[in-house]
């Protein structure tokens, strides 16, 4: 396998391993995630996220499994075992599903490889279209809020709305981002500022609470965020606390805009209503772990519900950037998402 390499994967054609994401941003660790145990282990702990990431990541652990020699049949259950490592995230599962579907070819171990290589090339060039597709609707001097973290650590390339205001930066607009914080884990405060700091975009952290305010003041100009699935009439689930933001944007007049890969469409979903929502541990909410230890601020047995995405309804979106063309919400509405081509299996 030739090697593959992006800001949170690097694959040298014989193993693959994750920047730890739940590492950062005090500590850049690497973790090897060739085995498929340690890749699952490293999806559902968050050591890698994003949904475009996941995708790929798992995508390469399967294709060396295939190159070590695996057997179809231990190849079809490790693709079924990593496709069921995090039920929300669409690309995950396309991506399982496009390298199942060659797994009965005589070349089954080469095409899943080669199969491997385009898909990761194939985000890259995602990114870079829905870059330039996001820049344009940025204009000069404003104030942009984002939610989670979208850049180069959730994507093989630039990044879905991250990669969209970087590309707006370089190519010399005064762009200044708000940073939700991202409650529980906390990806905008840990990732999104470690990133914006590495791009050398202005950026203030906030607590998820105060976006609304900041919008109410006329300090907020554009919200730009991600998805992690987008359902066939444009409702999407990402982040939790995305939906809140949605509900203001749309209160205070805020062009509210998602940007993500073809690969997050789920056209087999016909609404937000269908989308699975994964439930994660109560102890990410009762307190955090850190550089500095495990610090709990709520009983240990306080009951705790803690969804890790929403559901934003398409009535609240300004438009949805693809990297196949920019959909507003009339478009939406008017199912233009059923009518694009499907790719892939």
């Amino acid at each position: 396998m030739k090697p593959l390499n992006a800001l949170s994967i690097r694959c040298d054609g014989g193993s693959v391993r994750l920047l730890d994401q739940q590492a950062l941003p005090d500590e850049e660790r690497w973790v090897d995630a060739t085995d498929p145990d340690a890749m699952i282990a490293a999806i559902q702990a968050l050591k890698v996220r994003g949904a475009p990431a996941i995708g790929v990541s798992a995508a390469i652990c399967l294709a060396l499994l295939a190159e070590r020699g695996a057997s179809t049949e231990a190849l079809r259950a490790c693709a079924a075992r990593l496709r069921a490592a995090r039920p929300t995230a669409v690309n995950l599962m396309w991506a399982m599903d496009r390298l199942t579907a060659l797994l009965d070819r005589p070349d089954a171990a080469a095409a899943v490889v080669a199969e491997t290589e385009a898909l990761f090339h194939e985000d890259v060039a995602l990114c870079d279209a829905m870059a330039e597709r996001g820049a344009a609707l940025i204009q000069d001097g404003e104030d942009v809020l984002t939610h989670c973290n979208t850049g180069a650590l959730a994507t093989a390339g630039v990044g879905t709305a991250l990669g969209a205001i970087g590309r707006a930066w370089a190519q010399g607009k005064r762009v200044h981002v708000w940073v939700d914080e991202t409650r529980p884990l906390l990806q905008g405060g840990r990732l999104t500022a470690w990133e914006l700091g590495r791009l050398g975009v202005p950026c203030t952290l906030i607590t998820d609470s105060t976006a609304a305010m900041l919008m109410a003041q006329g300090r907020v100009q554009r919200v730009l965020l991600g998805a992690d699935r987008i359902a066939a009439n444009g409702d999407f689930a990402n982040k939790i606390g995305t939906y809140g933001v949605a509900v203001a944007a749309a209160h205070h007049g805020v062009p509210f805009h998602v940007v993500a890969p073809w690969t997050t469409v789920d056209p087999d979903c016909p609404d937000g209503a269908h989308i699975p929502i994964e439930e994660r541990d109560p102890a990410e909410v009762r307190g955090a772990a850190g550089a500095f230890g495990a610090v709990r601020w709520a009983p240990a047995a306080a009951s705790v519900y803690n969804p890790a995405f929403d559901v934003t309804p398409a009535a609240l979106v300004t438009s949805l950037v693809l990297d196949s063309g920019v959909y507003d919400r009339a478009a939406l509405q008017a199912g233009v998402l059923r009518t694009l081509p499907r790719r892939g299996p």
